[in-house]
């Protein structure tokens, strides 16, 4: 089976208790699900609830069930417990938990098949587009709860039309994991992440204990374990963390680069042997978080831009090809590029009159570039 060649999910037949062997249900199952695990050391947990049910399970399906595990450190937690016979599939959600963009996968645990997958808008934005102004505003009176609960429900809708389009139920996903930066795993988590910001730039936790899902506020299994993620401080979050273990730099024994660019930027460069970082803020600074006329990408938005070296022609390209209203994150890194290819910036990221000519302006002692009049 498909399912023994993973740890999540195995498939045990358990040998009937008898006067001769009186073994406590319980520990009839772990310590044939331990002989499975190759594991005598580790511990095992089982939930209450499903302790309250296992006598009645176990006689019902003859001793022959399937069982959904998550391993955290030293310990294993059994999540499910089902029948052989069971046709869903044990499933698994994974959250990519983005500053802009949440996007979610429903994961067969036993085949590693994907079953489906969205993707929405972070409900967050409302209250701001950018980290930054949501930290502020995190410090408010119930501003947090807030947060968080944009975020909670947002999930949650989505978790239902995902389980619906392919006929489960919330309560068949077993497992999640969530990656996100720092800052959007404590807004999740509903962790105050105001000193982030402040020096010395300490966060609530670099590495949060599994926890259920439901002291998420996330509807499904009231068993499922959500594991978050962890991030290396500040600045280094869980989605960067989840991008080294997927693209595998960290095991290669050639130098490579990985870069993350969305709302917040990442770039890691490094081998098996070492590992270096940096990161900063890509969208909201240049998408209203710095520059006036920064937006998100949409229609009418200038997202590409190209300067005639020679006539100093600006050439610019729309979403939509309409009337140009502001211009995004990639239109204003083409435009920094082209003012430096056509001599009107130089190296200092100054702007340079005698080239600029008319298209620079002086508003309130402060030089403007006409990029639409």
């Amino acid at each position: 089976m498909a399912e023994e060649n993973r740890g999540w999910v195995k498939s045990i037949t358990l040998t009937p208790p008898s006067l001769q062997d009186n073994t406590a249900d319980a520990d009839r199952l772990i310590g044939t699900l331990k002989t499975r695990l190759d594991t005598d050391t580790l511990d095992l947990e089982i939930d209450l609830q499903i302790l309250r049910q296992l006598p009645e399970l176990l006689r019902k399906w003859r001793y022959k069930v399937r069982c959904t595990l998550f391993k955290d450190r030293n310990r294993w937690f059994l999540t499910g417990i089902h029948s052989f016979r069971d046709d869903k599939p044990p499933t698994g959600l994974a959250v990519d938990l983005g500053t802009t963009t949440v996007s979610l996968r429903l994961v067969n645990l036993s085949s590693g098949q994907i079953l489906a997958e969205s993707s929405f808008s972070n409900p967050q934005i409302a209250i701001g587009p950018d980290i930054l102004t949501r930290i502020h505003y995190a410090g408010q009176e119930k501003g947090l709860a807030q947060l968080q609960a944009l975020i909670i429900d947002g999930i949650n809708r989505q978790i239902e039309s995902l389980c619906q389009s392919n006929a489960l139920k919330v309560e068949d996903i077993l497992l999640i994991s969530v990656a996100g930066n720092t800052a959007m795993t404590h807004l999740f988590m509903g962790l105050n992440p105001c000193w982030m910001i402040r020096e010395p730039y300490i966060p609530v936790v670099n590495r949060p204990e599994l926890m259920k899902a439901g002291e998420l506020g996330l509807r499904v299994n009231p068993h499922a374990r959500g594991f978050i993620f962890p991030n290396t401080g500040s600045y280094f979050g869980g989605d960067l963390i989840a991008g080294i273990l997927f693209s595998g730099i960290h095991r290669a024994e050639e130098t490579a680069i990985l870069v993350d660019v969305g709302t917040n930027a990442e770039v890691v460069l490094g081998n098996a042997h070492w590992l270096i970082a940096c990161a900063g803020a890509a969208g909201p600074a240049l998408e209203g978080g710095v520059t006036r006329m920064g937006m998100m990408a949409g229609p009418g938005v200038i997202d590409r831009v190209k300067i005639d070296p020679a006539t100093l022609r600006f050439d610019l390209h729309t979403i939509d090809n309409l009337p140009p209203k502001g211009i995004c994150g990639s239109g204003l890194i083409d435009l920094a590029a082209q003012l430096f290819l056509s001599g009107m910036l130089d190296v200092r990221g100054q702007l340079l009159p005698q080239r600029c000519g008319r298209r620079l302006t002086d508003k309130d002692g402060i030089r403007h570039l006409v990029v639409v009049p």
